[in-house]
């Protein structure tokens, strides 16, 4: 009895079973008509180039996903951030399909859209070439000193550049803004310095500029500068010229004020007359009043080129005593760089006697000497003062040196006739 009465339980659980399957399976029959229904509705309305839900394998599950289309080495575009792909990861043959990637499969944002796999947005900025990351940086690079501007642009003050410089006229200076110079009260001082600017691009000397004292001066004897060649250097000989030779090696700042030896950027080419006559009378004024004072004097030299000419036209030469307020000296003069009876290409150095002898021993009057009218100074004919005299200034003679002086004339320093 007691085995029958579990077969009953049994039996009554299967039959129980039975009937929940019975009533799931007519339940599962009711879901797939509905489904059937919704997919001729969707057949009849959807446009042939959409594909039904059931095309759609990520609208089920990821499980439903290939192996081919996605795998776990290769996670979803949408999941991985631009920190995690790299260039080789992003590229389109790797992210997408046919099957899912195409406009007209995408429905969602959140699935894979166009604007999630396009190569311009795969592209991140941190793999965009050089050209359109780098930036130049906005630095100004200096320009060398001394390599593009002529001294009338840079190193000559603005007040030079509009002097109005006469025409040289026989006389070895001329005054400049009423013989006052330029310095300025920021530029007094009592301490001794020294400055000169770095040579052009020509190789040309720029301001030299010094507040001078009894410290600066040399004590020592003056060295050799004879290896030092400015701008501008074709030496030539002349019987005019004291000393024959046209060119001196000419201090902008002279040795006796700084000691300056062979400083290229002190020496410029300048003639004889230039030298010796122009420059060298003011700068013993102020080694003179230097050394009776121990005051100190502020001392500027511009050379002033025309353009790219190599030999300088002349020099402004300035000079103030600070502790008496100019009193004992005050000077501002442009000394000519000419020397009498030569005419000079200063743009090459190069020079010429101003007025060459062309004349025939034939064709010149016979005579003994030579007088000019002026000067009642009388010459031999081959006296270099003779090119220079003017031929209506010009007197023959034909007498002893004796008759000459009792006719009132004087014999020449040069010639000694």
């Amino acid at each position: 009895m007691k085995l029958s009465y579990r077969i009953r339980l049994t039996l009554i659980a299967l039959l129980l079973l039975l009937s929940t399957l019975f009533t799931s399976c007519d339940a599962m029959t009711n879901i797939l008509s509905q489904i059937e229904t919704q997919e001729t509705i969707a057949e009849a309305t959807t446009p042939d180039d959409l594909t039904t839900e059931e095309s759609l394998p990520e609208e089920a599950s990821p499980d439903d996903s290939t192996p081919e289309e996605i795998t776990p080495e290769e996670p979803l575009p949408e999941e991985t951030t631009p920190e995690e792909t790299s260039p080789e990861a992003t590229t389109p043959e790797e992210v997408t399909s046919t099957e899912i990637t195409t406009p007209e499969e995408i429905t969602t944002p959140e699935e894979t859209t166009p604007e999630n796999t396009t190569p311009e947005e795969v592209t991140t900025p941190e793999v965009t070439t050089p050209e359109a990351t780098t930036s130049e940086p906005d630095v100004t690079i200096p320009e060398p000193e001394g390599t593009t501007s002529t001294p009338e642009e840079e190193d000559t003050p603005q007040e030079f550049k509009e002097l109005n410089i006469p025409a040289y006229s026989g006389n070895k200076y001329a005054e400049v803004n009423g013989n006052v110079p330029y310095f300025t009260k920021t530029d007094y001082t009592t301490k001794s310095y020294e400055s000169y600017a770095v040579l052009d691009s020509l190789g040309r000397c720029g301001i030299a500029m010094a507040c001078v004292g009894r410290d600066l001066m040399p004590t020592g004897t003056r060295g050799d500068i004879s290896d030092v060649k400015p701008t501008g250097w074709i030496q030539a000989y002349y019987d005019v010229v004291n000393g024959g030779y046209l060119y001196n090696r000419s201090h902008l700042i002279g040795w006796q004020l700084t000691g300056e030896d062979d400083n290229k950027q002190n020496l410029i080419t300048g003639t004889r007359s230039f030298n010796q006559l122009g420059m060298l009378p003011f700068e013993n004024m102020v080694a003179d009043y230097i050394k009776e004072t121990n005051n100190h004097v502020l001392y500027r030299i511009t050379p002033v080129f025309v353009g790219n000419e190599l030999v300088a036209r002349g020099v402004l030469m300035e000079a103030w005593s600070v502790e008496d307020d100019g009193d004992g000296i005050c000077f501002n003069v442009f000394v000519y760089n000419v020397q009498p009876g030569v005419i000079i290409d200063y743009a090459t150095g190069t020079s010429r006697l101003e007025k060459e002898d062309t004349t025939t021993p034939e064709e010149q009057p016979t005579c003994d000497y030579i007088a000019n009218k002026n000067t009642k100074k009388f010459h031999y004919p081959t006296c270099s003062s003779v090119a220079k005299m003017s031929d209506k200034n010009k007197e023959y003679h034909t007498a002893t040196r004796e008759e000459m002086i009792e006719k009132g004339y004087s014999p020449c320093g040069t010639c000694k006739p």
